[in-house]
């Protein structure tokens, strides 16, 4: 297929190469020059702008937030006064539930068509072409992505034919997520101040009755301190707890977890913790514990 690429940061320069190496006609933009290098040796094309990557048959964007994703879409010659009609947006960043239902009345209003495809996984995930892709829209429409999904990831789940579907089940994926990290947090910290070994610890609890990838992968991250490199950044997970309460005080649902996974975060920004991985908010409890060899940052 002859597809656009916008978004090259972690996640969007590894899924734009696995588009490239599947035989897809690609072309990228990336606001931020000079990280289409690897795609171009590769055979990708590279777009002077929004428009010129919204020339094929589907535009993807992966971007950070509501605001780059607004902005593309509906700026200056960007992708809603760019794409063709009967073309396909495919918006797989990780937005609100309220910019998913704008998006889809306004492609709907230009006779384009859009697909919500968000994904669950970290950018080892996203190199491998190990997604898991969720996506919903026209399923029509979704069943033509389907080469483009395959080209991505591992399962795709066609979770309905309303686009903020997607969003809304993906932002809940992440609130769990960030439960997770709480909750190995605390359980940590009580291990090591009673002198245990953590990393053995979380060896127990991962080979055992918690073999789920989150644990697996979070649990070690917090016994060891190390949340540098960031694979997720923990402004990143902020934004999403904050969307997805944004998203429960539409439709009137407490979640008094998820207010408290917000203020950890805000704790950890106090701290100047923005460039550390979102599991930091892990190392939390422990401080609390007096621990002090565990500092996620410096205050």
């Amino acid at each position: 297929m002859k597809i656009g690429f916008i978004g090259l940061g972690h996640m969007g320069s590894a899924m734009a190469k696995n588009l490239v190496i599947a035989g897809h006609d690609v072309t990228a933009f990336n606001r931020t020059p000079g990280r289409s290098r690897v795609l171009l040796q590769l055979g990708a094309h590279e777009a002077a702008d929004i428009a010129g990557a919204c020339q094929g048959e589907v535009v993807i964007t992966m971007l950070a937030d509501d605001v780059a994703v607004a902005d593309t879409v509906w700026g200056k010659d960007g992708v809603l006064e760019s794409l063709p009609q009967g073309a396909i947006h495919i918006s797989m960043s990780t937005i609100s539930v309220a910019l998913s239902k704008r998006l889809t009345q306004a492609h709907r209003q230009a006779g384009q068509r859009y697909v919500a495809a968000t994904v669950m996984g970290r950018p080892d995930m996203a190199a491998a072409a190990n997604l898991f892709i969720l996506a919903a829209g026209d399923s029509a429409t979704v069943a033509i992505c389907g080469p483009v999904f395959d080209s991505l990831g591992q399962k795709t789940s066609n979770v309905g034919p309303e686009p903020s579907a997607a969003n809304l089940i993906k932002l809940t994926g992440n609130f769990l997520q960030a439960a997770v990290i709480e909750a190995l947090g605390e359980a940590v910290a009580l291990i090591g101040k009673a002198g245990i070994d953590r990393r053995a610890y979380i060896e127990v609890l991962t080979s055992t009755v918690f073999t789920a990838p989150a644990y697996k992968i979070f649990g070690p991250l917090i016994a060891e301190g190390k949340f540098e490199p960031a694979a997720f950044a923990a402004p990143l997970g902020y934004k999403d707890i904050r969307l997805a309460l944004a998203a429960a005080e539409s439709l009137q649902v407490p979640m008094p977890l998820a207010n408290l996974l917000h203020d950890r975060f805000v704790r950890l920004f106090a701290q100047g913790g923005e460039r550390l991985d979102w599991a930091a908010i892990g190392a939390l409890a422990g401080q609390d514990a007096g621990d002090r060899q565990h500092s996620v940052a410096p205050v």
